[in-house]
């Protein structure tokens, strides 16, 4: 708290680091109006250590990101849950945040700890290497390390605190073909090489996922999978590979999509079968033009373009709690499910992402 020593205490009578654990507590929702006490509680509230008391007192929340493409333009939005006014006719609101400076396309995203991984994307229609970081806590964009090479299309994961990216480059060389794979330390900032058979070398990545400490990526033939802990590189079952479509999400070990059919689905990885998820059907629509799924906090969460009105889309969202039933089936019950946006005709949702903060 030596940043605080010459002002007057956070909370009078109490010493800084206890005050700084009661302001810990409050959940996010509430920082804009406490900022406004004084201030020392609006520095305190945009510090690293409340964050890192957060952490510690595991009172953190987690909370949904979402990029959506409108033209040619990239726009971030963050979702708020108002805990302050319950009445309100609309309990939660995405906020605009910040754009990123560049305008990648065709990026692979990753998140580690309170940072979103904007990783490569095509740049002039050339694969960059570049790697941008966006702070959830303080609002703001800096440039990471970058890539050992150019990747567009590529699939990214998290695996034990590293991030792991592979594809979304063509093997025409040595050092593409050396740096098919490679792998992102935050503690050394260093991207080194993931060795990798040629075999499983595609070059364009559409979807990926992790379960566990095995990290799958599906490309337009068939799919790859990595395992962490034993270092080998294997292929994607058949039936994972038929069942596959569009932006997954992992729950309880569970890989959830939906099927050609507009139904949500999951694939349980130690059976090799899908299963129709039972109990939403009846508040969700068919998810015939797509959607985009993440894991929220243990639950599922939904987001898809709605029907809108005139020349404008509703961007539509559900949170879905998600269990196995005693049989080995899945159900669901839909916690909630809103329109969170309404952005011009033509925008399209590129991707959501949950942070914990």
């Amino acid at each position: 708290m030596a940043d605080l020593s010459s002002q007057s205490q956070l909370i009078p009578n109490l010493p800084d680091d206890i005050a700084l654990q009661c302001l810990a507590r409050v959940p996010r929702s509430h920082h804009p109006v406490l900022s406004l006490v004084s201030k020392s509680w609006r520095c305190i509230l945009s510090s690293t250590a409340l964050y890192t008391t957060r952490s510690i007192l595991r009172t953190t929340e987690t909370f949904l990101y979402l990029n959506i493409r409108v033209n040619s333009s990239f726009h971030w939005y963050t979702l708020f849950h108002n805990l302050i006014f319950t009445n309100l006719e609309k309990p939660r609101k995405l906020f605009p945040l910040s754009s990123i400076p560049t305008k990648p396309i065709g990026p692979a995203f990753a998140v580690l700890g309170s940072r979103i991984y904007v990783i490569g994307g095509s740049i002039g229609e050339i694969p960059s290497n570049n790697v941008w970081v966006f702070d959830c806590r303080f609002n703001c964009w800096e440039m990471g390390p970058r890539m050992r090479i150019g990747r567009e299309f590529s699939a990214a994961g998290v695996v034990n605190g590293k991030i792991y990216v592979m594809g979304g480059c063509v093997v025409d060389n040595w050092a593409r073909s050396m740096n098919w794979a490679e792998v992102f330390d935050p503690m050394t900032g260093l991207w080194t090489a993931l060795p990798s058979p040629i075999e499983v070398r595609d070059k364009w990545m559409h979807a990926s996922a992790v379960v566990g400490e095995k990290m799958y990526a599906m490309a337009d033939r068939g799919g790859v999978v990595y395992d962490v802990g034993g270092c080998e590189w294997g292929s994607v079952s058949k039936r994972l590979d038929l069942g596959w479509r569009g932006r997954a999400a992992v729950v309880g070990g569970v890989l959830y999509c939906y099927d050609y059919l507009g139904k949500i689905r999951g694939y349980d990885v130690k059976e090799d079968v899908w299963k129709e998820l039972k109990g939403v059907d009846k508040g969700l629509p068919k998810f015939l033009c797509g959607a985009t799924m993440v894991n929220l906090d243990d639950r599922l969460c939904v987001v898809w373009e709605g029907k809108g009105r005139g020349k404008e889309v509703d961007i539509m969202c559900a949170e879905i709690e998600v269990w196995k039933d005693e049989d080995g089936g899945l159900s669901g019950n839909i916690l909630w499910s809103d329109m969170i946006l309404v952005v011009p005709n033509g925008a399209s949702i590129v991707q959501c992402l949950a942070v914990d903060l």
